[in-house]
């Protein structure tokens, strides 16, 4: 094996580092807790992928040891061959699409984004959205306020408004999020893809009278209350597009469960599943079609952790009315640990038409509250999460907050949290976490439209894998978990061809090529 290992060696070859390298900080007397860190002039970044030689593959690294995309490549090789840890994908076998990966414009991200100086703004965008930076192609924009948000507001604050004529953006929509969508949109030259979310109905139509704290709305299913929300949701699309910004989709509320714990600390509101069933067919569903703004948005129910799953999704699309206006099933990622991914699967097999997205996640939320400044284990689990929801049918991955201050804020009811960017406003630049690095070695490689194709992992239990094919291209991530170098071979069961590389220990690794 060292033998093997001393050959697979000679195969490797460095290309370059980021055309711009990671301008390294380290934090808490660890050599192991690093950031990257930008300001105004300048910003760490990873060039696209263009030709890659013929029976070549390359391959980024971001490592525990400090790598952050460093690019490398291998020979590739006709045959099959085996190693350590071997990985077999299978493009004759395929599965879903990709939709996108990205993260959530939220008050706090746009306070933070605002809290910095122009050129150092315009760094933040372009690593998230540029060809330079780490492309995300999808965003979350909340409906109204969140925990994330300095106070509670809706945009019908007028009690007994039942026609919304009083309805109108906050002052947090026109500095917070508007200005920094648009931004986004046009680094992306207009392809991404936006979806939004609502925590709350306004307090007076809600029945415990507050935006926080459990409570449905007032009143039946599809009475005149449940007939102004919808009022509600159609105007803040019409709002946005009157800015120049069109929605691809919209979830039907966060985290609905929350809605049933009468002391709430902030926004939710309760909505089941045969609630969401019966608003969206006889009320909703319909005023969405009949508005051009509107009908051609992407529906999406549950927006809340998998427990739910798959007897939520069963509620909503075993109904055939309800069916035709709802289009896929958002998750969340908090209680991962304690229901298995496979029923995403099993969701998935029951609705083959519609799809999986995973709309909601960060660390920091239950152990270790708040950021950690370069901790590497919170990427891990990022990517180990990531790959999981790919292999059970997910099409995509949002992130939470795309930036937040050292604490985790601003955060109205001190829920702080961490962030793949870190903003310090006193020293006008931001910190590149580690987890910035995981989502980049997604959302950089896996296109929109990607299909996943069959991967099957033998050997080290430390090692996951997905493999994906775009436009002939094959791209295989991989999380190496475990506290050693891992020889990895890779096979190409369409082609007959195979490659080896040396993974370093805890590091995720994106690997790409084109068809031999």
């Amino acid at each position: 094996m060292l033998l093997n290992r001393a050959i697979i060696l000679l195969n490797f070859v460095a290309i370059s580092l980021a055309e711009r390298p990671c301008a390294q900080r380290i934090y808490q007397s660890s050599d192991k807790n690093i950031v990257c860190v930008c300001n105004s002039t300048y910003c760490d970044d990873i060039e696209p992928i263009r030709d890659i030689p013929y029976g070549n593959a390359v391959f980024y690294t971001s490592s525990l040891s400090g790598k952050r995309f460093e690019r490398s490549s291998t020979l590739i090789s006709e045959g099959f061959s085996s190693s350590d840890v071997t990985i077999t994908i299978d493009g004759r076998k395929t599965y879903q699409s990709i939709i996108g990966f990205g993260g959530a414009f939220t008050d706090a991200a746009g306070i933070n984004l605002r809290s910095l100086s122009e050129e150092t703004q315009r760094n933040l965008l372009e690593t998230y959205f540029g060809e330079n930076g780490i492309e995300y192609s999808i965003a979350r924009v909340p409906i109204a306020s969140t925990d994330f948000s300095t106070r509670e507001y809706s945009y019908a604050e007028s009690a007994g408004d039942f026609n919304m004529d009083k309805f109108k953006l906050a002052e947090e929509d026109y500095k917070y999020k508007i200005p920094y969508i648009l931004s986004a949109r046009n680094l992306t030259e207009h392809n991404l893809l936006l979806y939004a979310s609502p925590w709350s109905a306004p307090a007076w139509m809600k029945e415990n009278g507050h935006m926080k704290g459990g409570g449905a709305l007032m009143g039946d299913v599809n009475g005149k209350y449940y007939q102004s929300y919808a009022t509600y949701l159609v105007k803040f699309f019409e709002e946005y597009a009157k800015h120049g910004i069109p929605f691809w989709g919209m979830t039907l509320q966060n985290e609905p469960s929350s809605g049933a714990l009468p002391f709430y600390k902030w926004q939710t509101m309760f909505f089941s599943a045969p609630m969401q069933r019966d608003f969206v067919k006889v009320t909703l569903g319909p005023m969405l079609k009949r508005n051009n703004v509107t009908k051609e948005l992407k529906v999406m129910t549950l927006d809340d952790n998998r427990f739910a799953l798959p007897s939520w999704a069963d509620i909503i699309f075993n109904d055939n009315e309800a069916a035709k206006y709802v289009d896929g099933v958002a998750v969340h990622w908090y209680l991962d640990g304690l229901i298995p991914a496979s029923v995403l699967t099993t969701t998935h097999n029951r609705h083959p038409d519609k799809f999986i997205l995973a709309t909601e996640a960060c660390a920091g939320v239950f152990f270790g509250h708040g950021p950690i400044l370069g901790d590497w284990y919170r990427a891990e689990e990022y990517a180990v999460n990531i790959i999981e929801d790919l292999n059970h049918f997910a099409a995509g991955w949002t992130d939470w907050n795309m930036c937040l201050n050292e604490q985790g804020g601003p955060n109205w009811v001190a829920n702080f949290v961490d962030s793949p960017i870190i903003v310090n406003a006193t020293s006008d630049e931001f910190y590149k976490q580690p987890m910035f690095y995981a989502m980049g070695h997604f959302s950089k490689f896996f296109k929109r439209d990607a299909v996943r194709v069959n991967t099957a992992v033998t050997g080290s239990k430390g090692v996951l894998a997905t493999a994906f094919t775009y436009k002939g291209r094959r791209i295989v991530a991989l999380v190496n978990t475990v506290s050693s170098s891992i020889g990895i071979a890779v096979n190409d069961a369409t082609t007959s061809h195979h490659l080896h590389l040396i993974v370093e220990p805890h590091s995720v690794v994106t690997v790409l090529w084109d068809k031999q």
